[in-house]
């Protein structure tokens, strides 16, 4: 289906792009993306992949609006305090782009409902904050054959990846998965939440603008893929620096002698938080 006038103008700055053209920008309008947490990452990766023309996004978070929250995450207000944040970050992202069919999933994400949520989109975008969702999101992810954007926060630093482990390169494993990266959660207590440590508020833009740019280029199949590479950016220094990182031979999920092929090892209780 051809781009209507008003979107041509509204996209129009898109469409100038050699990269994107009117054929990207229809691929950005058939595709579906899944944000897992509309919190401080969520909010400004969903409003961007709305403004983009991203057809629909699917947003997962059963939380509610505090005041806490505002100093960061930019998709709600001040009066949406107490309301579902799946309500008040859809509103915000139609307000943008009303062509934008956004799915609420006002649930937590689990072992019994990850799956099913992670096939009914093309690619997934993880904002939690917690590494029992991180690792099941991954995993769903990996089983379900998507790509995942993740990001993380803390104080005054950021780290941004992209997984799709699921892709071999001429017949070759080549991509690592998140359990590559980290094999095991930490000890309980030794990675203080932002809840414990605090956050400046615009660090939560600056990684979730950068999982927003990630999945606009996956979707359009531009640029170099951020997968196999993992972001490290320091917000006090203003620097960014980039390693490369390895498929694990070992990774209990993605590795040739893998033990996880399924959701089963997860807790039913894993939920999603928001930093």
């Amino acid at each position: 289906m051809a781009l209507s006038d008003e979107q041509l103008e509204r996209y129009a700055r898109h469409i100038l792009l050699r990269e994107v053209g009117g054929a990207g920008q229809a691929r950005l309008r058939d595709a579906r993306v899944l944000v897992v947490g509309a919190g401080g990452l969520g909010s400004p990766a969903l409003l961007y992949l709305s403004a983009a023309g991203v057809g629909t996004i699917g947003i997962v978070d059963d939380d509610e609006v505090s005041l806490s929250n505002l100093q960061r995450q930019i998709a709600h207000r001040t009066q949406d305090i107490g309301r579902l944040k799946v309500e008040s970050a859809s509103e915000s992202a139609l307000a943008i782009n009303p062509d934008t069919q956004v799915n609420r999933h006002a649930t937590r994400i689990n072992a019994h409902n990850a799956l099913e949520l992670v096939r009914n989109y093309d690619i997934v975008l993880d904002g939690s904050d917690n590494f029992p969702t991180r690792f099941l999101v991954n995993d769903a992810c990996f089983l379900a054959t998507r790509p995942l954007v993740s990001a993380a926060i803390g104080q005054f630093d950021g780290q941004l990846a992209v997984f799709k482990a699921h892709q071999h390169v001429d017949g070759v494993r080549t991509y690592p998965c998140y359990r590559c990266l980290y094999p095991e959660a930490p000890p309980p207590g030794t990675v203080p939440s932002c809840t414990e440590a605090g956050i400046l508020g615009a660090l939560a833009g600056v990684m979730g603008t950068l999982q927003a740019l990630e999945a606009l280029k996956e979707i359009l199949g531009i640029g170099e893929t951020m997968a196999g590479r993992l972001t490290l950016y320091d917000g006090l220094g203003g620097t960014f620096r980039t390693v490369r990182v390895r498929p694990d031979p070992a990774c209990a999920l993605c590795g040739p002698q893998a033990t996880m092929r399924d959701l089963s090892h997860h807790g039913s209780t894993d939920a999603v938080c928001t930093p």
